[in-house]
This record gives structure tokens, sequence and C-alpha cells, in this order.
């Protein structure tokens, strides 16, 4: 366990920590130790604690301010991290964004409650040593890090600056915690008082990493684990700001275990393997990379996706029309791409067959077929390195075509807060 000795307010400036990503190729140079930590030898080992996909800007199930963007504002973001560390650092992202992004002042802090943080654990971040930066469009960056001690399970409050007018702001939907908006400069607030206005989305915000502490053995073995995958990875219908996701199951089922180790949800509702949407994110394949292999001390990722694939095309929602009817076929290649990326990147990779979806939306004839055909092949090809059988343990016994009972959310397609722990102890432990 970490200690929680706390630090004075400096925050470490390391000059060339920039890392701006402008497309996919990388700009920056990698982190070196100055002040604050003298002696200090190597650049910080970094674990990936917190992760978020970014997405277009789009409309969404509920109110967002992504398609209006911001102007002189301040946003206040509340995370829960998965691994501890003495240093802290954040990842922005203006992957969909048209115009350069402009961070006019940026802090990190240990949450208090809602919009407030814990006196004493402001910490100003800084980028390349300056306490400004602008992002590229379709860039991204991290901070330099910052001496702030959090433990996991912690929540961590993220706050920006935003001065100038951004246009429309790269997001992530469904967060299903609560975010916080505030007219002019208040990143240094203890208090919440200024943050009237709030959110279920995350903005500009892709990770949280740690370093110091247990994470720099974490990151030296690439102990992580990512999960990827649809709305079920995102949490949707789990409890707001209660971190109920089966990604939060898991990281506190690894604890309770002995063996903690990061957990990583990377999930986008409405995702799909093998088409874009401007609702729902990019194909698998295209962020596979950004979104999951590439997070820093990921050894491991767990795949569960394609309900949308195959049931979307039976829904009569407008959200993703028109919908190709999707074969078994296609969608075990599209996982085949999949595995290949990830092994090429020397990750371990785990399947999983898709949850039960009668009498849901995305039900049909061919959803059904296709559903049973996709998962016999999870079960027995050995095309991944191991498989967490959901399918069997969230059915219903009584009809296993249907979520059981009471693991569903309602819709027969999501689980509950029940239902994602349910998942949680599905795996094997061992197999990741």
């Amino acid at each position: 366990m970490i200690s929680r000795a706390r630090k004075t307010l400096a925050v470490t400036a390391t000059a060339a920590a920039l890392a701006v990503t402008a497309g996919l190729a990388v700009t920056g140079a990698q982190a070196v130790p100055s002040g604050g930590h003298e002696g200090r030898k190597e650049a910080a080992a970094w674990t990936a604690a917190w992760a978020s996909a970014p997405q277009r800007p789009s409309t969404g199930f509920k109110p967002n301010w992504s398609e209006a963007g911001f102007d002189g504002q301040t946003l206040r973001q509340v995370v829960r991290v998965t691994e501890g560390g003495d240093r802290a650092r954040i990842r922005l992202s203006n992957a969909y964004g048209t115009s350069p992004l402009r961070i006019a002042a940026a802090t990190v802090a240990r949450t208090k409650k809602g919009a407030s943080v814990e006196k004493g654990s402001v910490r100003r971040l800084t980028f390349g040593g300056k306490p400004s930066v602008t992002i590229p469009a379709r860039g991204q960056l991290s901070s330099d890090e910052a001496d702030l001690e959090l433990e996991p399970f912690e929540s961590v409050t993220v706050t920006l600056h935003l001065a100038g007018t951004t246009g429309p702001a790269t997001f992530h939907a469904q967060s299903f915690a609560t975010s916080y908006r505030a007219e002019g400069d208040h990143t240094a607030d203890t208090g919440a008082r200024a943050f009237g206005e709030s959110t279920e989305s995350w903005y500009y915000l892709s990770g949280v990493d740690v370093s110091g502490g247990g994470s720099g053995k974490r990151a030296a073995e690439r102990d992580g684990v990512v999960l990827f995958g649809d709305s079920i990875t995102d949490g949707f219908a789990s409890s707001t700001d209660l971190n109920r996701r089966w990604s939060d199951a898991l990281a506190e089922r690894l604890a309770k275990s002995g063996a903690p180790r990061p957990v990583l949800n990377a999930g986008i509702g409405g995702n799909m393997v093998l088409n874009d949407s401007a609702w729902y994110g990019e194909k698998s394949a295209n962020r596979f990379s950004r979104d999951a292999l590439d997070l820093p001390g990921v050894g491991t990722v767990v795949v569960l996706e394609g309900l949308n694939d195959i049931g979307f095309s039976e829904t009569d929602k407008p959200t993703y029309k028109p919908a190709p009817v999707v074969s078994a076929r296609e969608l075990i290649n599209g996982h085949k791409k999949l595995i290949r990326e990830a092994r090429a990147k020397g990750l371990k990779v785990v399947g999983a067959t898709l949850l039960p979806l009668g009498g849901s939306d995305h039900y049909g004839e061919h959803a059904a077929a296709v559903s049973d055909a996709f998962n016999t092949w999870v079960r027995t090809s050995g095309a991944y390195d191991a498989y967490v059988d959901f399918d069997k343990a969230l059915a219903d016994p009584a009809d296993p075509e249907r979520l059981a009972p009471a693991y569903d959310s309602g819709d027969h397609l999501h689980p509950n807060d029940a239902g994602y722990r349910a998942m949680a102890r599905a795996v094997d432990l061992k197999s990741l």
C-alpha cells in the first residue's frame, strides 16, 4: 500500500515530456526526469490507471456538450484509478477535432465529493514545462508528471480551463459518471460552487497514468488488462457515479484475490467490429491499437464485441441505418484481425462469447443463429489464447436465449450491476 503522506503543491516540470501525436505519427520526445526528483536516473515507467476511448462529437442518448464545445469555461471530470503511484500524468485527445485545441491551464487533485476536491491535493499540470499547451487537430498528448499520491480505487479529479472557443469536442459519450462545467477559470478551486452545470460524458480526457510505488514494477511486467468492446464493456445501465461496470468489478476481484492489476475500459456504446458509426465510434480494427494495445503497461486484452454487428439489422431504431446483415464468417474474420494485431504487439488476447440477447431489440432469427455460431467458434477454435463464456454465465437456466432475470437491466440486452459482477466472476483469473 502506498504511503498517504501529503506532498507539497509543487508540480514536477519535466522538459521534453510533451508527446504530441498528429494522426498516428509521434512527434514528441520521451519524458526526462528533472526538478523535484533529483537523483532519479531514468524516465518514469508509466502504467495506465484509467482510460477512456475517444469518440466523434455527436448528439448521443443523453444531452452532452460535445457538438457545441466550450468557450471560456472550466471542465472538471472525475475518474477512478485501478492502480496507485506517487506520480500522475494525464492523457488528452483531440482525435476528432478539426482545429487546434488550446488548454489554457490544467490541474489534477484527489476527489472529495462531486465537483469538490481534497484541500492540499491540487497540482498544477505542465506540458513540456509550460502551464498551457495547444493540441493539433487529430492529435493527442501527455502532460508532465505531477507529484500526487494515489491509491488503487481512489477517485481523481482532472480540471481543464478552455479559455478560447474549442469547436466540437472529442469526447466519450456514455461515462456513467458526472462531469462539471463552470464559467471562467476555476482550475484551482477546491469547492464545487462554481460548477453549476453537469453532464454524463467525458471530454478530451483519454487517460490517467501513474508511476512510482508498485506501478513501476507493473509497467515493466506489462500486467495491465484492457477490456475492449461495446456498450456492455462501456457499462451501459450501470449505476451512475458508483463504478459498477464489469471493468470495475474485475479490478476489485483481482485485488481481493491478492493479485491486483490495473484494469482499463476501452468500451464504446454501440461500437462494431466491422463498421464505423458517427455515434458509436470507429470500427474495432481502426481503434484497437489507440484505445487498447498501446496503453502503457498493458499485457492482456479481453475482446467482447459483435452484438451490434449482428443486432442492428434486427432493430427498427434509426441510429444505425442501413445496417448490413453480417454473417458469422464475417464476424469471425473481424475478430481474427484483432487477434493478429494484439499478438503482433506481444499481448495476450482473450476472447469472450456474446451474451444472450433473446427478447431484446437486437434479437431475431438471423442474429440468434450468428450469435450461436460465433460463440461456438470462440469456445472450440483455439483462436484466442483463452476465453470467457459470458453466454453461459449470464443465461437464464429456464431460457438460455435470454439473460437471467437477476442480471437483466430491463432491456434484455445489457446487464445490471449484479450482471456486471457476474461477468467478473466468470473470468478465470489465471487466463489473464
